[in-house]
């Protein structure tokens, strides 16, 4: 009877933890998003300054606590040559964060082929995505606003549940936009469920 009612005990304690890919080419704001992710969840962290923010080669982790459940992040560099392992991630993570650089129009294109690329990989059907134009707090004559960026990524975007793919602002410096980015992935992980079990730990 004890060991009933302990294994009824783990199970009632134990935490659903959903992994999130954090994607987009390199200079898009990923590991920077990570580091405001950092300092707004983890206790006592202190953000790295933008000037110590390398690029990516390979992959940053952090788990942090949203309510009842965990959502662990992975930042994978986004480099081209480094794209080619995005693949090995997708059977794993729950939802992905595909971040766009608002300033760059020059690379648009590359992006969308890329988030193409993401979402015609079998293994990612049926995964919330969440588009986010980052780098919206600059104001420099480049920059494209979210209206404009959505007119490129809604055409990719009907390839996927509408309830499950979105693209809003956000700014990863600032941490505009950040808290509703996560709330949404949070709620679209957990309804997601039944398609994409959690991984249950102690």
């Amino acid at each position: 009877m004890f060991h009933l009612a302990q294994s009824l005990y783990d199970q009632w304690t134990r935490q659903e933890e959903y992994s999130v890919l954090i994607l987009g080419l390199d200079n898009a704001g990923k590991t920077t998003l990570l580091e405001e992710l950092k300092s707004k969840y983890l206790n006592n962290y202190s953000k790295l300054p933008s000037s110590r923010i390398v690029p990516t080669v390979g992959q940053n982790v952090s788990t942090i606590q949203i309510g009842k459940i965990k959502l662990k992040f992975w930042d994978i560099g986004g480099q081209d040559a480094l794209r080619d392992m995005w693949d090995e991630y997708y059977l794993q993570c729950h939802a992905i964060l595909f971040l766009i650089d608002s300033c760059d129009k020059d690379r648009l294109n590359e992006c969308s082929e890329t988030l193409k690329n993401v979402i015609s990989d079998d293994k990612t059907e049926g995964l919330p995505i969440l588009m986010l134009a980052n780098k919206q707090d600059l104001q420099i004559e480049t920059k494209m606003d979210v209206a404009e960026i959505k007119e490129v990524f809604n055409k990719i975007a009907v390839n996927l549940n509408a309830s499950d793919s979105t693209v809003r602002p956000i700014s990863a410096i600032t941490g505009e936009g950040v808290d509703e980015a996560i709330d949404w992935i949070k709620d679209r992980v957990i309804l997601n469920k039944s398609n994409r079990p959690p991984i249950l730990r102690k």
